[in-house]
């Protein structure tokens, strides 16, 4: 018998949301049920699996996933709707979804999520869990001390450092010294490590431009996608 998990069924209509939580329990599982994303954040789940439907997901994969880590929640998201394209399954699974589920449910759906959940949850959940750790340990550091951080992560020496911020070897010594106690960090390398975990967006050595770094954990291949059973 496969393991209980709860899942959060947010977004759609009551109907829709009814029709899921029914087949959930008729399978053995637990479910919760929300309005709105609103009210996902008002109660924060800390087990199971979010599975957003209709206008939850419109609002776009990579944009939930911020706000779940802006809230500190990394329970792994499930997007689901009618009919989903190809690309829009790739593209959601790339932004950090666990998996797409095709709309109405049915018994097969919902085991092919819950196997998929039992093989990979873990490492997923543990991907958001660093990042939001990473995310809340940068937000504390003091301004000079992130600069020190996005340069150190330029692969920039301390002098190099001191020239760019224009202050002296002795005081980057200095801001670096605190960054790396805040970030609770015990060499160099993990604290670039904790930066690139956290999102960050990175420079561009040559213009100066940003680029973003993805928010979700790292993104898969088109041929390691779980698709659904059914899409248009």
């Amino acid at each position: 018998m496969e393991q209980r998990i709860t899942m959060h069924i947010v977004g759609g209509d009551s109907r829709s949301r009814a029709a899921q939580s029914r087949l959930v329990l008729s399978m053995g599982h637990h479910a919760e049920v929300y309005s709105d994303f609103v009210e996902l954040l008002d109660r924060p789940p800390r087990e199971g699996v979010i599975v957003a439907s209709a206008d939850v997901v419109e609002a776009g994969i990579a944009d939930l996933l911020e706000r779940l880590a802006d809230h500190g929640i990394w329970v792994p998201l499930v997007a689901a709707r009618e009919n989903p394209g190809l690309e829009e399954v790739v593209e959601a699974i790339q932004a950090g979804a666990l998996d797409f589920l095709t709309l109405p449910l049915t018994d097969d759906e919902v085991r092919r999520m819950v196997a998929h959940y039992h093989s990979d949850a873990g490492a997923h959940a543990e991907a958001r869990r660093r990042l939001i750790d990473a995310r809340r340990r940068i937000s504390g550091l003091s301004k000079r001390e992130r600069e020190v951080l996005d340069w150190l992560s330029e692969g920039c020496s301390n002098k190099a450092i001191a020239r760019e911020l224009e202050i002296s070897p002795r005081t980057v010594e200095i801001h670096r010294a605190n960054m790396m106690d805040k970030l609770g960090a015990s060499h160099a390398a993990e604290a670039v490590r904790m930066r690139i975990e956290a999102g960050i967006e990175e420079k561009k050595r040559a213009s100066g431009e940003a680029v973003e770094t993805p928010s979700g954990p790292p993104s898969v291949m088109i041929a390691d996608v779980p698709m659904p059973q059914r899409y248009g």
